[in-house]
């Protein structure tokens, strides 16, 4: 019997071809994280940019995600029915603000919210202007972020075993609550990972925020509109803020690969 192919490429002679990946992958983390001294980096922390970036940066992305989950969830159910193989349109739609540009996004948003674009002058008939404010860095948050969270969600609405949703159905349960009891408990691992992902990709989000939003301190600078306003006068600043960001998506990681193991501990208690 052969050997499966991955036992072959799992010893030291697999790790050395991985080894210049990986380097490239972990070197600059580390030259980060070694950049400055905790005296430098609490000195960035009390310089006045941080404070308001983090600040609109949690709640800012604390909004996205809300919006997200909220309306990305029954997009995310529908995509994972039948019926999403009469309209493949429907997931490219969702899949292109991961491969376009942000900037092209922030550009698109200007053209429909802006003063001359789509819904612009209806807006501003009211008294109402998105551009260059917090909802607009919010807006543009949830455009770029949505995709990871509604992918992951409809994936695991995919692996749910519709028998238990007929099952619902035949004790009484109305659609809704078929699958608010028996659908959302199910993919809630994948569904927080999503949203763990999402949350990260607006955290980190820029290019989009810069054209659509600006970079005002205290309404539309996020933390990576900080760190490149901060490198242009204090580097200290531009680290703290760049560690904090990443110590933020490395503690994302841990609920990450938990949850999903954790969903699966029972299935394989049970299975004993």
């Amino acid at each position: 019997m052969r050997k499966p192919l991955w036992r072959g490429l799992s010893g030291r002679g697999g790790f050395l071809v991985a080894v210049p990946m990986l380097a490239i992958l972990a070197v600059p983390l580390i030259a980060l994280a070694g950049a400055s001294s905790p005296a430098d980096i609490a000195a960035g922390t009390r310089h006045p940019l941080f404070g308001p970036a983090l600040w609109l940066s949690a709640r800012s992305t604390v909004a996205a995600l809300a919006v997200i989950v909220l309306a990305g969830t029954p997009l995310a159910w529908w995509m994972a029915g039948p019926s999403r193989h009469r309209f493949r349109i429907v997931e490219v739609l969702v899949d292109l603000p991961i491969v376009i540009p942000p900037a092209v996004m922030g550009i698109a948003l200007l053209q429909t919210f802006g003063q001359s674009g789509v819904f612009g002058p209806a807006l501003s008939s009211f008294g109402i202007d998105v551009p260059f404010t917090t909802t607009a860095v919010v807006m543009a948050q949830v455009v770029v972020a949505a995709p990871f969270y509604i992918q992951a969600a409809a994936t695991a609405f995919r692996a749910v075993d519709e028998d238990l949703l007929i099952v619902a159905r035949t004790l009484g349960q109305s659609p809704t609550g078929a699958f608010f009891r028996v659908a959302v408990p199910l993919a809630l691992p994948g569904m927080v990972a999503g949203a763990a992902l999402s949350w990260a990709r607006a955290l980190g989000e820029f290019g989009a925020t810069l054209i659509f939003a600006g970079n005002f301190i205290g309404s539309t600078q996020t933390m990576p509109l900080a760190i490149y306003t901060a490198l242009e006068s204090d580097t200290r600043v531009a680290v703290a803020l760049a560690l904090v960001l990443a110590a933020a998506s490395a503690l994302l990681l841990v609920p990450l690969r938990a949850v999903p193991a954790l969903a699966q501990a029972p299935r394989r208690h049970r299975d004993r």
